[in-house]
């Protein structure tokens, strides 16, 4: 299956970071949260990727035509015609297709302007600013078993906000931490979809999460995988330096690969 990544929005609140570069590009640990979401399909052996870029588009093609020598030690020797040697050549068994899905296009019309590289085919989705500890390999399972059109994911957010344990004469008692089974199910994205779905896409200015899923999942034709494991998106500033820590501390879930 190949591996559709959304990554052509603005990311206007992320902006201290993406007003230089999309928000899939904006790196943690180093590496742009895009290489890491790649990294974790790859590990499951999903290595074909069709990436629907928009905003800043040109930063994601400067990276991958560019991504030996980001990742290898180069030597310029300037008294030589052939003034470039690369060593230790690092590539990934990666095939990437970036594709310019507009400006201003919704997540939906994305998909559905990659439509001639999809091939009619069964493939995989999801958004490229969140990482995930969910087996993929299960999810698919998960879909074949079920025989809809579309499985999503289903994940529950930490708590932003604390809660107070209050007594009867308003006098707090204790702060305690928001659990995750207090909140609801979300999409989590890391979707399975059939090609059909693209028919339930009218054009550029469709959202995905909106007119697509809502009709499937009228038509009984939209399946949720609940994983109870690690989530986390990168819409702040803060919310990136979360996923850094986890990094630094060696204690990344997503990070499923070797080094």
């Amino acid at each position: 299956m190949k591996v559709v990544l959304l990554a052509g929005g603005f990311g206007t609140r992320i902006s201290e970071e993406s007003m230089a570069k999309p928000k899939p590009m904006v790196e943690i640990n180093g590496q742009p949260i895009l290489w890491h979401i790649m990294k974790e399909y790859s590990y499951y052996g999903f290595k074909e990727f069709i990436i629907c870029a928009g905003y800043k588009q040109h930063v994601i093609k400067e990276y991958f035509a560019n991504y030996y020598l980001y990742h290898s030690d180069i030597t310029f020797d300037f008294s030589n015609e052939n003034f470039m040697t690369i060593h230790n050549n690092v590539a990934e068994p990666w095939k990437v297709t970036i594709v310019d899905t507009g400006l201003n296009t919704m997540t939906g019309g994305r998909i559905k302007r990659v439509r001639d590289y999809i091939n009619d085919e069964p493939f995989l989705m999801t958004y490229g600013d969140g990482v995930c500890d969910v087996n993929i390999t299960d999810v698919i399972k998960f879909h074949e078993k079920h025989g809809r059109l579309a499985t999503m994911t289903a994940v529950q957010p930490g708590g932003r906000f604390g809660t107070l344990e209050i007594d009867a004469d308003g006098v707090v008692n204790r702060f305690a931490e928001k659990k995750k089974e207090d909140g609801g199910w979300i999409n989590g994205g890391y979707m399975v979809l059939q090609p059909e779905v693209i028919e339930y896409i009218e054009g550029d200015m469709t959202t995905f999460e909106r007119e697509p899923l809502e009709r499937l999942s009228r038509e009984k034709q939209l399946v949720t995988y609940k994983h109870y494991g690690f989530w986390q998106c990168m819409d702040t500033v803060r919310e990136k330096q979360y996923l850094e820590e986890l990094l630094a501390s060696g204690k990344a879930p997503w990070k499923v690969w070797e080094d």
